[in-house]
């Protein structure tokens, strides 16, 4: 069982519910950090970044963060130091972004998929291990970064 934070703005609400009951399916934790309802319109960094806080500082495993395309969520998610978060779009890409990066957030717009796609990449995305190896020292250098401009918690 994995412990996932997961947060949506207004845009991502549907897709938010959709998710929790597929991680609930497969076994998984679901922490819902809002939003709470399709209405009224929310802005998505205030449900990102507490999603990404909960990973950077390990209350979770993992999170996800959702709204109309991803786009924007990944980026407020990766403004948390230690977050790595990556916009999905297709298998191979939810595989990539395990294997070679160790994505810790996984971001999916609503309203530039299908349901029954982000389902399947959510699953990819879960079963998906870090490689290590070369790609290891890379995110040693991101962290590194991170630690020289006073980012990293």
């Amino acid at each position: 069982m994995v412990r996932i934070a997961i947060g949506s703005d207004h845009a991502g609400y549907a897709l938010k519910e959709r998710l929790k009951r597929e991680l609930s399916r497969l076994g998984h934790e679901a922490i819902d950090l809002g939003t709470h309802a399709a209405s009224p319109p929310v802005d998505y960094p205030d449900y990102c970044f507490p999603v990404a806080e909960m990973v950077a500082d390990g209350r979770v495993e993992r999170g996800i963060v959702l709204g109309g395309s991803g786009i924007g969520e990944a980026i407020a998610a990766n403004k948390v130091p230690g977050v790595r978060a990556s916009v999905v779009t297709s298998d191979e890409t939810a595989r990539l972004t395990r294997l070679h990066n160790d994505s810790n957030v996984l971001a999916l717009g609503e309203r530039t998929n299908r349901v029954e796609d982000t389902v399947r990449w959510l699953t990819i995305w879960l079963e998906t291990p870090f490689e290590g190896g070369r790609h290891l020292a890379r995110l040693m250098k991101i962290r590194d970064y991170e630690v020289a401009h006073g980012a990293h918690r």
